[in-house]
């Protein structure tokens, strides 16, 4: 697993399936109180991890059900420590689901947000600005997942590339028309990896 995942953090070799049944008893009971103690308790598992699983049980804590009610704004502050201390695809793109949440439901504040991400020094913040709205469909903001993709043209970086294209897939179930003829209009901008992704499903 550690090899896989070209981890310099060892892993426990637990099998997804285990971990989530022992994260599942081990965080059952918990009931926060407030933002504060939520947040503090994710960091503190995060920032003391040994192994990787450990910091899978800190990303899991962010969905717990008694956290639901701190999926907000500020919350985002702790995910970008999150997303820029991981700097892997792995905790970045499980992240990246909570952020699609809040961003439900707080579009504009989100929006505003996403666009500086989306040129920040941190590929891994540029990679979410870019897939925060996979799971929109027709609902997507068409602007938003333009104007970020436009900030990182021109790249060589593999997960920046990537996120281009799946971005473009995902949005292609929805309105294959609009990414075929997003695709054909910046095509000499495109990386070819984002055009093979964008048009693998059309």
């Amino acid at each position: 697993m550690q090899a896989y995942m070209k981890s310099s953090m060892p892993y426990w070799g637990i099998p997804m399936p285990v971990q989530r049944e022992v994260i599942k008893k081990l965080f059952h009971a918990l009931n926060f109180e407030s933002q504060k103690q939520w947040e503090s308790l994710v960091w503190d598992i995060w920032k003391n991890a040994r192994y990787r699983e450990e910091r899978y049980a800190a990303i899991s804590l962010c969905s717990h059900k008694s956290a639901r009610k701190f999926q907000n704004i500020k919350a985002m502050k702790l995910y970008e420590k999150m997303i820029v201390d991981g700097a892997w695809w792995d905790y970045v793109d499980s992240l990246n689901g909570r952020v699609d949440e809040i961003h439900r439901a707080f579009p504009r504040e989100v929006k505003n947000l996403m666009l500086q991400w989306s040129r920040s020094p941190s590929i891994w913040k540029r990679r979410v600005s870019i897939i925060c709205q996979l799971k929109l469909g027709k609902e997507i903001d068409l602007n938003l997942l333009y104007r970020c993709i436009e900030n990182n043209l021109g790249t060589k970086e593999f997960f920046i590339n990537k996120a281009i294209g799946w971005a473009l897939r995902s949005h292609a179930w929805a309105d294959p028309k609009e990414v075929r003829s997003y695709v054909k209009k910046n095509k000499d901008r495109l990386h070819p990896l984002s055009i093979r992704e964008a048009l693998k499903n059309i």
